[in-house]
């Protein structure tokens, strides 16, 4: 079950109004191996390391040039209304696999690449990569969720979510917000 092009067009008006800043968490999510998730209350979070436990450190998608993972995509952060409009079957399809699901509006114009966010005692920073759903969130979530990601309309939205590095260690709970610094 995947949704179609006009359910997700109909989810604009909701998802723009997603909370700018003193965002809450939905969710915290550890990947430690490609299709492994576990739920958790808490993710440590280092500089050096990332999210102990995380695959990013062994298998990251971006390396820098002498091989060692790119820390511009230490952790994602998934708007949360984004992850309810498009993961519409929990029984048989993946979660997204982000570490932290959070109802937070994660367009340029709120989050610029540089910002900061504090997660719990961890203070984040907005990557200039972008996220643009791999082919895992085409296979998953259907075409029209990938294209939607990708439409020139929404770009400037960053539907997936935003890419960031870790730049104070710290942890992050479920009952903490993300605050823009």
């Amino acid at each position: 079950m995947h949704a179609k092009t006009a359910e997700l067009r109909a989810a604009m008006d909701h998802i723009r109004a997603a909370p700018p800043d003193n965002a809450p968490i939905a969710m915290l999510c550890r990947r430690p191996d490609f299709g492994k998730r576990d739920f958790v209350q808490s993710l440590d979070m280092t500089v050096t390391g990332g999210i102990p436990g995380e695959r990013w450190a062994t298998s990251p998608w971006i390396t820098r040039p002498d091989g060692s993972p790119d820390p511009r995509i230490q952790v994602s952060i998934l708007p949360t209304r984004v992850m309810e409009t498009v993961w519409l079957d929990r029984e048989t399809q993946p979660h997204p696999g982000d570490p932290i699901v959070a109802d937070l509006d994660c367009s340029y114009s709120n989050l610029p690449v540089g910002s900061h966010l504090q997660a719990g005692t961890a203070i984040l920073e907005v990557s200039d990569v972008f996220n643009d759903a791999c082919i895992k969130w085409k296979a998953r979530y259907g075409a029209p969720a990938k294209d939607w990601i990708m439409d020139r309309q929404n770009i400037h939205l960053r539907l997936r979510g935003l890419l960031c590095k870790i730049v104070q260690d710290g942890t992050v709970t479920l009952q903490d917000r993300l605050i823009k610094l």
